[in-house]
């Protein structure tokens, strides 16, 4: 017959101790604090009695070490598809694998997703939208547990890591080219500007606010889709069609504009076919700007003039962050887990191309 297997019963009756004492101390939980002597007398037993610890919760933490969850509101806007390429890219360095959840902006859908992290087990979330304000405790919760880290949240009441972008700051960049151009008269067109997107308005308003300081608030026109535009299922060209549509409305109501700002180049893109479908020239007699420098805005005969804030590295920078948490928690050299949160920023640049210049009015008088 077999030697019988030494259990943590055996080892609890040798030193005098409980089973969850036995456990307690041979698992180095230093929240709970014993005596060195209680220490050495557990320690003793196993050793003596050849006792090993059960390898399975070393299996799981394998498991989870190799996925990271990535909670995304569509892959239609290449802006997203640029951020999965940064954690791609990174996570392939580390031996991390990608899971993508799409919300479509859908509440219960994102409920069910959250509901799911415990059967998935990742070793890290990255949200690549601001989570919704009714999931904030869910999300807070879990980043307790794992690290979590969300891209382009500006809200100091989430603790979680975040790699931020200040929106207000692009929309005051984008009105300032238009200012030192000349451009007076000047329209932005928006997704729904509900309150789940707060991005979009502080983009929007950082936008009007810079017009305003200049004495010109009154002359900017604000045009945002309807609300039912993040209700429907997002299709390839939802922004795109956004920006067309919204375009053909404003130049039948508004005939003093000479520049049109999109809130992102998907937009900017629309903006400019409804434009040339209109027979206006771009930039002789209406200015375009977009914003995130997406790979269309280079191609040569768009030439959009945009705003880059330098989104592959922000992916990057989230895989980054998720990676020197968990060293963090496996190497320790304190009893006490540390607690951090990283906030990362980029300076955003504006990319002049073809589709900005000065006013018909000013090219009149020169």
């Amino acid at each position: 017959m077999g030697r019988k297997k030494v259990t943590s019963s055996d080892v609890a009756k040798k030193a005098g101790v409980s089973q969850a004492t036995v456990s307690m101390v041979l698992n180095k939980k230093y929240n709970v604090s014993f005596s060195k002597e209680v220490i050495q007398n557990v320690e003793t037993a196993a050793k003596e009695l050849g006792y090993e610890l059960p390898r399975r919760r070393a299996r799981k933490q394998e498991r989870r070490e190799n996925l990271l969850v990535v909670i995304s509101p569509n892959l239609t806007n290449p802006y997203y598809v640029m951020l999965l390429q940064g954690i791609e890219s990174r996570a392939a360095e580390q031996d991390f694998g990608i899971f993508v959840c799409n919300t479509q902006r859908d509440l219960k859908m994102e409920e069910r997703y959250l509901k799911m992290m415990p059967s998935l087990n990742p070793q890290g979330i990255i949200y690549i939208c601001n989570p919704s304000q009714c999931f904030m405790g869910e999300v807070e919760e879990l980043a307790k547990r794992i690290p979590v880290v969300v891209i382009n949240n500006q809200d100091e009441r989430l603790s979680v890591d975040a790699v931020e972008l200040d929106n207000s700051k692009l929309g005051r960049l984008m009105a300032r080219h238009l200012l030192e151009l000349g451009h007076r008269h000047v329209a932005y067109i928006a997704p729904p500007l509900t309150a789940r997107q707060k991005q979009r308005s502080r983009r929007v308003e950082g936008f009007l606010k810079e017009f305003q300081s200049a004495g010109l608030g009154e002359n900017v026109v604000i045009r945002a889709a309807d609300e039912q535009a993040d209700k429907d299922i997002p299709g390839i060209d939802s922004e795109y069609r956004i920006g067309y549509d919204l375009t053909k409305e404003l130049l039948k109501e508004h005939q003093e504009l000479t520049a049109i700002v999109g809130l992102n180049d998907m937009i900017a893109f629309g903006i400019i076919d409804a434009l040339h479908d209109e027979k206006y020239k771009v930039p002789g007699e209406m200015s375009v700007m977009g914003c995130d420098n997406t790979l269309f805005s280079k191609v040569k005969k768009v030439s959009l003039t945009t705003i880059e804030h330098f989104v592959i590295y922000k992916g990057m920078d989230a895989c980054d962050i998720i990676v020197k948490k968990i060293r963090s928690r496996m190497k320790k050299y304190t009893e006490i887990e540390p607690v951090s949160f990283y906030h990362v920023e980029y300076e955003p640049k504006i990319v002049i191309r073809g589709t900005t210049s000065y006013p018909r009015d000013k090219k009149i008088k020169n």
